[in-house]
């Protein structure tokens, strides 16, 4: 039996506790917050032994084999880098840390004490992203060329947002990238999942929405455009946009053969023609194509669906899965540290450059 246990019990540790609690051979020995009271509703609702308010009072007392680390990103390092020193394995969750230099730290110390880690970028493992996968790995795009990554989020008037807009002082506020920190990992990790290389050239354009300028609100970011080039040649947009409709989690792929276009939020991988039809066949064969492929994911969906593998968690659930079957198996963590040192390495160089004095505490 694992020991797990999760440290920040606000609302994504529901979705995390949810899913150990389905995974065989897995228990949660403890929960803790620095707030007592969040670590208690916790405890109550899954239910969980012991609760507390004091990190390394849990290590000690339930002696978990693996940490969840459900808190807000600025406390990140501090905590994984606690729970590797004491034996434990970590999952951390988006964005994996600040800054890149400290996922570096925090990789090489796993690495060395043989621990495994892995951050929470649960879309990787959606059932549309691993038939993606699945294809790309089987070479029906050829030689990879180009990326198109969007990851859109709707602000709205929606009580997260009155938060942040109302105090100068949320810890969002406080992130180096802001707004932006917390929530563009999922659509940055996609491009570094494929990149070939590991120092790629980042240009990177941000600036505030009207939307967001007519609450005062002008020293956040929500519109973001990214170009990322890689020596090899392969080249990739990243797209970030609250106001832009429709609002898109979705994940182009061109190849020198084909094309994939992969939408989160329907669940459909679209196969995309790398040659076109002679004539005026290229008017009416392609219509046809698609419309059997939209047919087909339905197809897949409702077989998904029906055999009660179709919800929104789950990504977080194969990760999960993937993630325990590493520990106890001593395999490879499912997310490759270097596409966690990739992301994190984009996201420095974005953030930069919307923000020249961020450099200093990068390095």
């Amino acid at each position: 039996m694992v020991k797990a246990a999760i440290v920040g019990c606000g609302k994504i540790a529901d979705a995390h506790a949810t899913q150990l609690q389905q995974l065989d051979q897995c228990e949660i020995v403890g929960v803790c917050d620095r707030e007592p009271l969040m670590a208690h509703q916790l405890a109550e609702r899954f239910p969980v032994k012991a609760c507390y308010s004091d990190l390394e009072t849990m290590l000690r007392e339930s002696r978990p084999d693996a940490v969840h680390i459900t808190t807000p990103p600025a406390t990140h390092f501090a905590l994984a880098k606690t729970c590797l020193e004491a034996g434990c394995h970590v999952y951390v969750e988006k964005p994996f840390t600040l800054y890149a230099r400290e996922a570096e730290e925090l990789i090489h110390l796993a690495s060395e004490r043989g621990l495994k880690m892995t951050a929470g970028h649960d879309d990787q493992f959606s059932n549309v992203t691993r038939r993606m996968r699945a294809l790309v790995q089987s070479g029906y795009l050829g030689r990879l060329t180009h990326m198109e990554s969007y990851f859109c989020y709707e602000l709205g008037d929606n009580a997260y947002v009155a938060a942040l807009l109302s105090d100068k002082n949320h810890w969002v506020s406080q992130l180096p990238g802001k707004l932006l920190h917390n929530i563009i990992s999922h659509g940055v990790a996609r491009v570094a999942e494929f990149l070939p290389g590991d120092a790629p050239l980042v240009t990177a354009h941000g600036f505030t929405s009207p939307f967001l300028k007519e609450r005062g609100a002008t020293e956040l970011i929500d519109e973001l455009r990214v170009i990322i080039a890689d020596p090899s040649g392969v080249t990739a947009y990243f797209t970030f946009s609250s106001q832009m409709r429709p609002s898109l989690h979705s994940f182009r792929l061109y190849g020198d053969k084909n094309g994939l276009l992969l939408n989160q939020d329907q669940e459909t991988l679209i196969k995309l023609r790398g040659k076109l039809y002679p004539s005026y066949a290229e008017k009416f064969l392609p219509p046809i194509s698609m419309a059997r492929q939209y047919l087909g994911n339905l197809g897949i969906n409702m077989k998904s669906f029906l055999a009660r593998d179709f919800h929104l968690r789950a990504g977080m659930r194969r990760l999960m899965e993937s993630f325990y079957r590493s520990i106890a198996e001593d395999t490879p963590p499912p997310i490759p540290y270097r596409e966690i040192l990739l992301t994190a390495r984009i996201m420095d160089a974005i953030f930069v450059q919307l923000d020249p004095s961020l450099a200093a505490k990068q390095q």
